[in-house]
């Protein structure tokens, strides 16, 4: 691959405007490819004790029926490694032919030992010669050098057996374990992410090496995304062009798993990078192949389409990829200005609304008490079209009428609606706020400088191409040039969507934007067929998700592999079950030290195994408590919580 011809600073994918695939070299992992002209792979892990043969091999074939093209396997120990040999040979004998890739920390000799046996190695750039112990080290020039040539002193013997026996290798660097001298130097940061795989690489291509796939994975979307592109970035400078797995670590289980997942992982693909997945849930490894085949189906026959966006050059970006910035917004009512991203719900479906509308938005009301419950997941807007609300609604909430329609009806907290044609026509209202919708074709340079002039006015942003996001990021971005500063409700339609469709793919349009900073308000159209609740639970979920809006407790909790030290869904269920009202709060649940305190990331409080039977907890990255038993962990966490005042009571 030759240099990218006057790199610019923010480039890192093809084509901001049309999806496009970015070209890798091929990678073979046994008779799969990975990048170059292949399809998107899916993979995942197991999480049976590798030293159980029977057991392992038994999920792997369920894995591999499920559509896992490689099957990925912890070997912690040197037993372990040599014991993948058995599990190779049993599969093969029972007809599964499935590469196997062996995952690696803290122990280059097994590494060196799998190499010899799997079609790939996967080995964490800060643990696999470095042993963390967060620290602060002022290096010289010449003492980060020795550190270099101590590493590749450890790395260099299994490059030569990869090299040897035609073994591929992932080098997957982890937010959550950097090494103390990437810290250092570098900071907790997206490029020290990248350096810390580049150290490596570096050491590969130093003999000739180049069977390599690279990951970037972080527990936080927006470090996991920036990292990603910064990565591509540094590649286009370097000529290189290696293959990328994306995969979002500790994303959860259950619906916020899934949304977690598409909305880091979507957000890559649609700028076209990508050529091999892995969705981590807390759940059994085969329940994360069909959400990894949704994520990725929707990109196999992916068209370019050039009718809705300009046929210009377009302006380079006039926001930073590699860094989160909201982008600057005049604030109208909540909308806006320092303002978290607000959730408007689409009910004007409904011919006659009543108290019990509201109930599945997050708002119940009461008869005998005359008082309105407002969740923490209770939407901020509803749009009544053309039918009107005639109750008291609750005082969180604001209501968005067809123009028309709020002529004839104003109310308090009610607000209009306008078309392209209503608001060029001069309709401002008398209101303290009206929203005018256009989609992104429509959103001509005068409407834009219209917008600009009119301080009560938000924008909803519609698109209804299969290139939504790149659409809506490239009308964002014109007013962002424009010096525009309306705010910007970002609606996508899903008709006649399923959930699990819902879920991925709105997580991956508005997560995409939401992650650059874009957007001051999410709108999700999707018809009769799905219940409210999943539709409304769905948004905030991207906002929590995207790190711009929180509303409930986040559980940064492993997948569970070969390492863990204790039953994972059911220990997350049971910490879910005290905590799940301690909103704000972020819980990490590690199966073991590896996924331990570093990969814990942002977590205000950590439960990580280590050894059997035994816990240890965490504030930040500080261990509080060692070694307590695991029947009375979950308590002691509690207690912990409490000490240092996070703990409310639930209520009813």
């Amino acid at each position: 691959m030759t240099l990218k011809s006057a790199l610019h600073p923010f480039d890192y994918c093809n084509n901001l405007l049309h999806y496009s695939r970015f070209q890798t070299r091929e990678v073979m992992v046994g008779d799969v490819g990975i990048g170059g002209n292949n399809p998107i792979r899916v993979q995942s892990m197991t999480t049976t004790d590798t030293m159980d043969t029977k057991a392992t091999v038994a999920q792997s074939i369920r894995m591999i029926e499920a559509g896992c093209e490689l099957v990925r396997i912890t070997a912690p120990s040197l037993n372990d490694a040599r014991n993948l040999e058995q599990i190779k040979k049993e599969l093969r004998e029972q007809g599964y032919h499935t590469p196997l890739v062996a995952d690696i920390h803290f122990t280059p000799n097994a590494a060196e030992h799998a190499a010899r046996v799997v079609e790939k190695v996967r080995v964490n750039p800060g643990n696999y010669a470095d042993k963390k112990k967060f620290e602060h080290i002022d290096y010289t020039e010449a003492g980060y050098e020795a550190e270099l040539a101590r590493i590749r002193d450890r790395f260099v013997p299994l490059v030569k057996i990869c090299k040897e026996h035609g073994t591929a290798m992932r080098i997957g660097t982890n937010h959550g374990s950097l090494s103390d001298r990437i810290m250092s130097r570098y900071g907790d940061t997206a490029l020290g992410m990248v350096e810390s795989a580049l150290e490596f690489l570096r050491i590969c291509e130093e003999f000739n090496y180049h069977q390599i796939v690279l990951s970037m994975k972080s527990s936080n979307t927006q470090v996991m995304v920036q990292a990603y592109r910064l990565l591509v970035h540094k590649m286009m400078e370097l000529g290189m062009n290696y293959p990328l797995h994306l995969g979002v670590t500790e994303a959860g289980e259950g619906e916020d798993g899934r949304i977690k997942s598409a909305v880091g992982i979507g957000t890559l693909l649609e700028d076209g990078l990508g050529d091999t997945i892995r969705v981590s849930l807390t759940e059994d490894p085969e329940f994360e192949l069909p959400v990894a085949r949704k994520l990725v189906e929707r990109y196999a026959k992916r068209k370019v389409e050039t009718t809705e966006i300009a046929q210009t050059e377009f302006l380079q970006l006039p926001y930073n990829p590699f860094e989160h910035n909201k982008r600057p917004t005049v604030e109208v009512i909540n909308f806006g200005g320092a303002n978290v991203p607000r959730v408007v719900m689409d009910i004007s479906d409904i011919k006659e609304i009543k108290h019990p509308s509201l109930f599945p938005l997050g708002y119940r009301y009461s008869v005998p008490l005359d008082k309105w419950n407002i969740s923490d997941v209770a939407c901020d807007y509803i749009f009544a079209g053309y039918n009107f609300v005639g109750f008291e609604i609750p005082g969180t909430l604001g209501i968005i009428y067809d123009y028309h329609t709020w002529v004839s009806h104003r109310q308090v907290r009610s607000y209009p609606l306008l078309n392209v044609t209503e608001f060029e026509e001069g309709k401002i209202p008398d209101a303290d706020m009206f929203f005018v919708a256009t989609d992104s074709h429509t959103l001509t340079d005068a409407l834009i400088r219209k917008l600009g002039k009119c301080a009560k006015a938000v924008l909803v942003l519609s698109s209804a191409s299969s290139s939504g996001i790149a659409a809506q990021r490239f009308a964002i971005a014109r007013m962002m040039q424009a010096g525009v500063q309306t705010p910007v409700i970002m609606r996508r339609s899903y008709l006649n969507s399923d959930t699990d469709t819902l879920q991925l793919h709105a997580a991956t349009d508005f997560g995409a934007l939401l992650v650059d900073g874009l957007g001051d308000g999410v709108w999700v159209d999707a018809g009769h067929g799905l219940n409210p609740t999943v539709v409304n639970n769905t948004c905030f979920g991207i906002l929590q998700a995207s790190r711009t809006r929180t509303s409930k407790t986040e559980y940064i909790s492993c997948p569970s592999c070969g390492r863990t030290l204790f039953d994972l869904q059911q220990t997350t269920a049971r910490i879910r079950t005290r905590t799940d009202h301690l909103k704000g709060l972020k819980i990490g649940i590690m199966g073991c030290i590896v996924n331990g305190p570093g990969e814990m990331a942002d977590a205000d409080y950590g439960y990580v195994g280590t050894g059997p039977g035994k816990i240890t907890l965490y504030k930040g990255k500080e261990v509080v408590k060692r070694n307590v038993p695991s029947n009375e962990a979950v308590d002691e966490l509690i207690e912990l919580i409490r000490a240092h005042g996070d703990w409310v009571e639930k209520t009813e």
